[in-house]
């Protein structure tokens, strides 16, 4: 679009700042959803209450959790940080459930095989549980990645700039042209993430594409 080429300097400023605001939610999201989702995976009468939990959390409709946020954390309205929190606790109540599943894939005997070489239960959940469960990781990490670039537009609403504010300014000066260019960035940008988390679990992973033919030859 001419449009978007004439304000690219717009368009780069934005998509950079709401690539941080992403990012930075999905790595801490996955930083605390992963224990949990480990420590869910091993004690089966917990489970469906963590899971409800992030359920629960998830649930919460992201512009009043905006709102209410500097009352909770003691920010500025403007302030990005009531962003990155609010997209924080999206993206560990999605990735709880991901990592519950994923550790619970995790065959017993396994498990049992490395207890009995002489793991310990740390040592065994780092070098044995963590690399069969990234596949899984990896799935849910891909969703928590879509959700959260999308929701962070959202937060254009009370003023953090990021490519939601194309949606808030065209619709302000009914110009749609400038609304296509928002929804068309964050398109790019959500592909963007997705590529580059494929692109980390083929160099973090090698076995799981390996594994692919054999299992479908199967």
């Amino acid at each position: 679009m001419r449009w978007a080429w004439d304000n690219r300097e717009q368009v780069i400023d934005l998509t950079l700042t709401h690539a941080w605001l992403s990012a930075v939610p999905m790595l801490l999201g996955f930083a605390i959803a992963l224990p949990i989702g480990w420590y869910a995976s091993r004690h089966r009468r917990l489970r469906g209450s963590l899971l409800s939990v992030g359920s629960v959390l998830y649930s919460i409709p992201s512009l009043p959790l905006f709102v209410i946020m500097p009352s909770i954390i003691g920010t500025g309205f403007l302030s990005p940080l009531n962003v990155v929190v609010a997209m924080t606790i999206y993206a560990a109540a999605i990735m709880v459930r991901s990592a519950t599943d994923a550790f619970t894939s995790v065959s017993p005997a396994v498990l049992d095989a490395a207890t009995a070489t002489g793991y310990a239960p740390t040592q065994r959940g780092l070098s044995v549980e963590l690399p069969l469960a990234g596949p899984v990781l990896l799935a849910g990490l891909r969703v928590v990645s879509v959700s959260t670039v999308s929701l962070v537009s959202v937060g254009a609403l009370i003023g953090v700039s990021n490519l939601g504010s194309f949606f808030t300014d065209g619709y302000r000066r009914d110009f749609t042209t400038e609304i296509l260019a928002g929804v068309a960035a964050i398109a790019v940008l959500a592909l963007v993430f997705d590529a580059l988390l494929v692109l980390a679990g083929r160099l973090l992973m090698p076995w799981a594409s390996l594994t692919r033919p054999s299992m479908v030859s199967a």
